[in-house]
């Protein structure tokens, strides 16, 4: 069974974009690239040639990749956040000690911990998941187990 990725329609739309990059030009521009280096005649040692014909791979796995990914698209929405327990899309602020912390949890690929954005796959993301306001969770951490209180689910 294929893994649904979890993601904005935001970032379900860069993917397509990113997707229509690869269709559009890029394996265009390899695959005049390949053409130019097979006119530069002998191919066993055409490292002009073999350098295009693995980009040429690459970029072909690297578009199954997304069409893959757009193929098991749940578009996550945070206006849709039941703010009753933590779930995918939803803000959560935390309290560690004096510290707090708010972060959204999102889909791998959206994950972007320096905007406050986590994967529900990472550690603290799987970890708060059905958690309510008034919880205090445990996060297992390379350096040991952390412990948060949730304080707001918006």
């Amino acid at each position: 069974m294929e893994k649904i990725t979890h993601i904005s329609q935001e970032g379900l739309d860069k993917l397509k974009a990113e997707l229509a990059e690869i269709e559009g030009k890029k394996l265009k521009e390899i695959a005049k690239k390949i053409a130019e280096a097979k006119d530069l005649g002998d191919l066993s040692e055409n490292a002009e040639y073999h350098e295009a014909k693995q980009t040429q791979a690459f970029l072909y796995g690297k578009a199954q990749e997304i069409k893959q990914k757009i193929r098991n698209a749940k578009i996550i929405d945070s206006k849709n956040c039941d703010k009753s327990s933590v779930g995918i899309g939803c803000t959560v602020v935390l309290k560690n000690g004096d510290d707090e912390a708010e972060y959204t949890l999102v889909g791998s690929d959206e994950a972007d911990p320096l905007s406050g954005k986590i994967s529900i796959e990472s550690p603290i993301g799987n970890s708060l998941l059905d958690h309510k306001v008034g919880d205090k969770v445990g996060v297992k951490t390379p350096s040991g187990e952390t412990f948060y209180s949730v304080i707001k689910i918006k």
